[in-house]
């Protein structure tokens, strides 16, 4: 026991992760300074053995216990770092929930992230899994990420530019048991340049009667949209989007978009590739809204698995495999989650 962090063993995870599945972790150790890391992973259980850290549970599917040790970081501190009058930057804990960093941003008059309003999870996981809703990527915003490498035993501070951030991917994906993001660093601003590119944040300003919005207004109109689409955690067990819409070559996306007329079709990231609507393709499968005990899909949104209460985490995944696969079988197209699925291989 430190003042530093707590330890507990066999912990209860299921109101840890927004699925609700059942979990336990062997030993939970619940962080209160980061700044303790480096003692903290001198301990041969940590040091040497596998250890996940774990933010809100809102992007991971427990498909069963975890291995080794849980850790959590409990500090949620916010301050404005650096105050150019335009343009400041802003430093956040790991722990601090990501809606309330969003309402705190635009409750100090600064614009950048009310695209990302409403998604789960807490300020340390969104570099992680570099999260993005409706244009915006949050790692357009980010300007430094601090956090522990296990291969040194310190603390380090990461340019946005090291932290190789990609689609719904970066560094720290794809080096998971090398780095424990403590806090982030985000370049805001207060003259707002607001992308209002996508239909229904748009359609939902216009039934608001909102010509010119502000960052708040576009907020507001995010959240709206969400909550329209996607089903509370706190009430059905979900963790969002299950699955990326996938990349696919141009000429596979031209030959399906003939084959099928409705099917939304975006640019990809390089000129010869496309993004397909994964919820369209599980949609056209015949999936929304289906149920198999308590594993299901939601009815509002092809994309979302869902809890029914008490379905688990291994349900969850053979159902998620069983729609990758008739999507793959119909359209030639690979599916691959947005969560990290914790005890098996995709």
């Amino acid at each position: 026991m430190s003042s530093a962090w707590q330890l507990a063993e066999r912990a209860p995870l299921r109101a840890r992760n927004t699925f609700g599945v059942p979990a336990h972790a062997g030993m939970l150790v619940a962080v209160r300074d980061p700044a303790s890391l480096p003692a903290l992973f001198e301990n041969a259980m940590l040091r040497d053995g596998p250890v996940l850290v774990l933010g809100g549970g809102s992007n991971l599917l427990f498909a069963a216990d975890p291995e080794g040790v849980v850790v959590t970081l409990e500090r949620q501190d916010i301050r404005i770092t650096r105050d150019d009058g335009d343009s400041c930057t802003v430093r956040a804990d790991a722990g601090v929930q990501w809606h309330a960093f969003v309402m705190w941003t635009l409750g100090h008059g600064l614009a950048g992230l009310e695209n990302l309003s409403l998604i789960p999870g807490t300020v340390g996981a969104a570099p992680i899994q570099n999260i993005g809703a409706y244009g915006v990527e949050v790692g357009e915003r980010i300007d430094r990420v601090e956090a522990f490498d296990r291969t040194t035993g310190a603390i380090r501070t990461l340019t946005s530019g090291e932290c190789a951030f990609g689609y719904r991917d970066s560094r720290f994906k794809q080096e998971p048991d090398r780095w424990i993001v403590t806090a982030v660093e985000f370049r805001l601003s207060r003259t707002p340049q607001l992308r209002l590119g996508y239909a229904g944040i748009v359609d939902e300003l216009a039934r608001a009667g909102i010509d010119s919005p502000s960052p708040s207004q576009v907020a507001e109109a995010v959240c709206r949209v969400r909550q329209g689409k996607l089903p509370d955690p706190a009430v059905l067990g979900n963790a969002g989007s299950f699955f990326k819409n996938p990349i696919v070559a141009a000429e596979l996306a031209e030959s399906l978009g003939s084959q099928h007329p409705g099917l939304p079709v975006f640019p990809g990231p390089d000129a010869a590739s496309r993004k397909l609507s994964a919820a369209w393709l599980i949609d056209a499968c015949g999936w929304k809204g289906f149920r198999d005990g308590d594993a299901g899909v939601s009815a509002r949104h092809a994309l979302v698995l869902v809890n029914h209460g008490q379905a688990s985490g291994s349900q969850l995944l053979a159902l998620a495999r069983r729609i990758a696969a008739s999507v793959h079988e119909r359209f030639g197209v690979a599916l691959e989650p947005e969560p990290r699925i914790i005890g098996e291989r995709w």
